[in-house]
């Protein structure tokens, strides 16, 4: 983990569960826990690469991070500050420091607004500039994103989901943040086009000198982005640590089946694939012990029912939660 003066944003046994509901009283009868005692912090100027499945609550964590979800319990700490329980009129001023582009541009651009208006309408919400101060940082941002100069008087629907994509990040650029939760931000987009948001975002990184939280399922997008990587299984990270040591010596099973899975570009290259079997357990009703150990019905899992699984430093900067099932 970082030094504490490093940190600009500490997420500390973040718990996001959602209710389920039913009966004539609607009385709550479960919870689906989504993202279930995750700690993680992110140091100024790195990325942090964030894995896992469908399903595994990566990009649930996100938007609680960022406050469109108010957590269940845990802190988020951003500057110090914790946010985790502010009101949104409160939280609202910080959002100029820590925005979200999203993994649909499609759908994350209101199509009803053309391009000038949508990246200029978080300017507008903070009360930042006039409007003619607004338009001129509005052709600043697409020019610096790589879009034509007559982009601003366009709609969504006019352009690529490449172009889309860059457009969603110029709005996310506009307030100049600290930290950017990119949720999955290239997996919609064709290859070619990966590759060239992808260079983007490291450019941007470099001039502005900001933070990301890296959302993706991809583990060799994730490689290319991040300086160390986390990878959830239901809810909870199971290893955390640099990207060169993450790649080069995986400590636990679900990261070595995943990592088993990255295409390699040499058809000749011979290697061990791990298959995965069983289904990924319902975060409604997740076992009683080791997750992962029970999909694939390993024989220590019993070993591992009603225990506290910790997470524990194996390695300088290599955190790995600890369970028989998992850890060699």
């Amino acid at each position: 983990m970082n030094n504490d003066s490093q940190k600009l944003l500490q997420v500390e046994s973040l718990r996001q569960h959602f209710p389920i509901r039913g009966g004539v009283m609607m009385k709550q009868i479960g919870a689906v826990k989504a993202v279930d005692g995750v700690s993680f912090d992110i140091a100024t100027g790195e990325t942090l690469g964030l894995v896992g499945e469908s399903g595994c609550g990566k990009s649930t964590l996100g938007k609680a991070v960022v406050r469109l979800l108010n957590p269940t319990a845990g802190r988020v700490l951003f500057k110090g500050h914790d946010i985790t329980h502010m009101r949104q009129r409160v939280v609202r001023p910080l959002r100029q420091d820590f925005q979200m582009v999203f993994q649909d541009p499609a759908e994350s651009l209101d199509a009803r607004m053309a391009v000038g208006e949508l990246v200029a309408e978080p300017l507008i919400i903070q009360g930042i500039g006039n409007r003619v101060a607004r338009q001129k940082r509005v052709g600043e941002l697409l020019d610096r994103v790589g879009l034509p100069g007559n982009s601003a008087g366009k709609f969504p629907f006019e352009f690529s989901g490449g172009q889309r994509q860059r457009i969603g990040i110029a709005r996310a650029l506009a307030l100049n943040p600290d930290l950017l939760v990119l949720d999955e931000p290239v997996s919609a987009l064709d290859v070619s086009v990966q590759s060239q948001v992808m260079n983007l975002l490291l450019e941007l990184q470099r001039d502005f000198e900001m933070s990301y939280l890296f959302i993706a399922h991809d583990l060799a997008v994730v490689k290319h982005m991040s300086d160390r990587i986390a990878v959830m299984y239901l809810g909870k990270i199971v290893e955390l640590a640099p990207a060169e040591e993450i790649y080069r010596n995986p400590r636990h099973a679900y990261t070595k089946a995943l990592l088993s899975a990255i295409p390699v570009p040499d058809p000749t290259a011979k290697r061990e694939r791990v298959i995965l079997e069983g289904d990924v357990p319902s975060p409604i009703n997740p076992p009683a012990g080791c997750a992962f150990g029970h999909r694939v019905g390993h024989e220590r899992y019993g070993e591992s029912i009603g225990q506290e699984l910790p997470f524990e430093e194996v390695a300088p900067g290599h955190w790995v939660q600890k369970c028989p099932c998992c850890i060699d």
